[in-house]
């Protein structure tokens, strides 16, 4: 399988187990607060990650430590947390949407921090996707909601979070496993996971009380297992094969999958937005680098 087959199969196959992400937090809160949210999905995905790749952890040289430090607290910590409190104000589509600002932030990042040449081309798609991304956001925003939009800042801070992370693992942590860096990412932040989990009035007595705390541990449990555990892998080995801006052009696909779940749901989708989509899908295919 070429590199250009390659990096399109993991975006395809990423962009639906992360567009899927959205509904399942938002399924998750129904029995969880975000703070109970955020910190089992870490503490699930960290024992899933351990079971399949404890021996990676040697093979991580000691110089790379003070990055992968860095990517697990940006790339994982703070957005699981970020994400939760979000959704329990926004719709879960809206958050998919707005996080489509990230391959705007890493071309900011790149630019400024890792002296990073961009070409016009993939300027010009980053910004037609961006379009795309706020005509598909303009109709997502409720009555209800909008006195909380306030909250949408908080996707915009993890979306930021994003852009350093896939920065960092693609000009700092090159040559590490994609199993490795992940497992080192959890390790590293789920001593603070438990912490905050310890401090969220979590009672384990409760649960087979609670049908809905058990519902929601089931959904969390889910979205560990697959978009966070195996798309971390996943994720770790795109930004190893292509360019950080074409790995985290999948947050123009996102908003597609998450509306679409939406939709599923009983939310209303315009003629207007099903336009954003196709600007989404243009800028996507500008910001792939062609071959020298």
């Amino acid at each position: 399988m070429t590199n250009t087959v390659k990096k399109w199969s993991l975006l395809i196959v990423l962009s639906l187990i992360w567009g899927s992400s959205y509904i399942l937090i938002k399924k998750g809160l129904i029995g969880l607060t975000p703070l109970q949210l955020g910190s089992f999905r870490i503490i699930f995905t960290t024992l899933i990650l351990f079971l399949a790749g404890r021996s990676h952890l040697k093979k991580i040289p000691l110089v790379a430590w003070k990055w992968i430090v860095l990517t697990g607290y940006f790339g994982t910590f703070f957005p699981s947390y970020l994400f939760a409190f979000a959704e329990t104000k926004i719709d879960s589509s809206v958050a998919a949407v707005l996080n489509g600002m990230t391959p705007l932030f890493t071309i900011l990042l790149g630019v400024a921090a890792f002296a990073i040449r961009m070409k016009i081309k993939q300027l010009i798609g980053v910004l037609i996707g961006f379009g795309g991304t706020l005509i598909l956001v303009s109709n997502q925003f409720s009555i209800q909601s909008g006195s909380d939009a306030n909250y949408a800042f908080l996707v915009v801070g993890a979306a930021s979070c994003y852009a350093l992370n896939v920065n960092i693992i693609k000009y700092r942590l090159e040559g590490v496993s994609a199993l490795g860096i992940a497992l080192g990412n959890f390790v590293v932040i789920i001593p603070f996971a438990l912490l905050i989990l310890g401090f969220s009035d979590f009672q384990w007595r409760t649960v087979q009380q609670a049908p809905l705390v058990l519902e929601s541990l089931g959904f969390i449990f889910v979205l560990a297992l697959f978009g966070t555990a195996l798309a971390k892998v996943m994720f770790n080995q795109l930004v190893a094969i292509s360019s950080p801006v074409f790995s985290v052009s999948i947050t123009y696909l996102l908003p597609i999958v998450a509306v679409g779940w939406g939709i599923l749901d009983g939310e209303q989708f315009s003629a207007l937005q099903w336009s954003g989509c196709g600007m989404i899908l243009t800028g996507v295919y500008l910001v792939t680098e062609s071959k020298k």
